[in-house]
């Protein structure tokens, strides 16, 4: 299953990894099936065409394998405003290299894009899609500064720490890679696609199947595949300790990409997973200077510049209170009050807003913009 000696590079995915997708979304249904054991189905990810078939055609094996040899390309183009490109085109990610990695991907956003942000070093930033108030900001942050300092920050586009992490990047003005379930023109979901216009238009949106196939559960492992394969360093902020929410940074270790964790709340369930990492030997890090750190050599990295709308050194000394109570865990008007006049809580919790300090949350609760301090290079 050799590409055809007429593909030109560059143009375009080749005929075999084109006909290796539509095989892919042609089988969505046993691998589905199969997706119940998420390691059996990077096993079956890793197989050549024919050993797939093989492997999971079942009683349809014969026809798909006809339909297979007979396929009419055009059917299954990217389409428009989408390129397609394989890993027999000198564009394509170095680091999808790995048994298991895709044959090809469909892009929003441009397949030279693509090859400039994966050029770069890459950042994974993974983690539930129930994310609480906390999780939001700290993977928000931690985009936000890992972007200021030149990384390409990679993660899914799905509710919660993902999307967090994208909306952090674009704050910097940066590009980011979002790998999606689905193809890229059912995948994502209306309330996103704001998000999604955004994405792609300063960064990239790939996904390995056809752009009109629903990835169903399956698609997802596999998109979480690929986002790790991208990355040096995959960090998880905020997870349960469930196999869903711990699936990619177990694949993250076993492809030797460096896993990290951010802390959470002892008594959170969304934190449990991450300290699980944590004690597994995972690195611990508080903002983007600590895993620049893990990235580069202390002192030899891209600095990581104080955010000039967040003066924390020259905070009035009520407003630095304020601040000091809400990273302490006081995240209500309420709790904030308690021992102090309301009106003054009320007029600080307004105005730490305004700076960019604070954030408000569900149920009328505050979080920090920025939970570490981020340091000046």
């Amino acid at each position: 299953m050799s590409p055809i000696a007429g593909d030109p590079p560059g143009a375009g995915a080749c005929t075999a990894c084109l006909r290796r997708s539509w095989l892919l979304s042609s089988l969505s249904a046993p691998l589905d099936y199969c997706a119940r054991d998420r390691w059996r189905l990077l096993e079956l990810l890793a197989l050549g065409d024919v050993e797939l078939l093989e492997a999971v055609g079942g009683r349809r094996r014969a026809e798909l394998r006809a339909r297979y040899e007979a396929l009419d390309l055009d059917q299954i183009g990217a389409g428009r405003e989408r390129e397609s490109l394989c890993r027999h085109d000198e564009r394509y990610p170095r680091a999808l290299n790995g048994p298991a990695a895709p044959h090809m991907l469909n892009v929003a956003g441009g397949a030279t894009r693509l090859a400039e942000l994966s050029a770069s070093a890459v950042v994974a930033i993974l983690g539930s899609t129930r994310a609480s108030d906390y999780g939001m900001e700290m993977a928000r942050s931690l985009a936000r500064g890992l972007a200021a300092a030149g990384i390409t920050v990679a993660s899914g586009l799905r509710d919660g720490i993902a999307i967090a992490a994208h909306a952090g990047a674009l704050e910097a003005r940066a590009g980011t890679l979002a790998v999606t379930a689905g193809g890229l023109d059912v995948s994502c979901p209306t309330r996103r696609r704001s998000l999604h216009e955004r994405v792609t238009r300063s960064g990239c949106a790939v996904s390995e199947l056809p752009c009109d196939c629903r990835g169903r559960r399956w698609g997802q492992i596999a998109a979480e595949r690929i986002t790790v394969e991208l990355a040096a360093i995959v960090v998880v902020v905020e997870a349960s300790q469930t196999p869903g929410d711990l699936f990619a940074a177990l694949t993250a270790r076993r492809r030797g990409r460096t896993v990290a964790a951010i802390p959470g709340r002892l008594t959170s369930p969304l934190s449990a997973g991450t300290h699980a990492l944590l004690m597994d030997g995972a690195s611990l890090v508080r903002g983007a200077p600590d895993v620049l750190e893990l990235l580069y050599a202390p002192g030899t990295g891209p600095p990581v510049k104080q955010e000039p709308d967040r003066p924390h050194a020259e905070l009035e000394p009520r407003l630095r209170r304020v601040l000091e109570r809400v990273r302490g865990g006081c995240e209500t008007p309420d709790e904030l009050a308690r021992g102090a006049g309301s009106d003054g809580v009320l007029t600080a919790l307004t105005e730490l807003e305004l700076m960019g300090l604070l954030a408000r949350g569900d149920g009328g609760r505050y979080v920090p913009r920025d939970p570490m301090p981020v340091t000046i290079g």
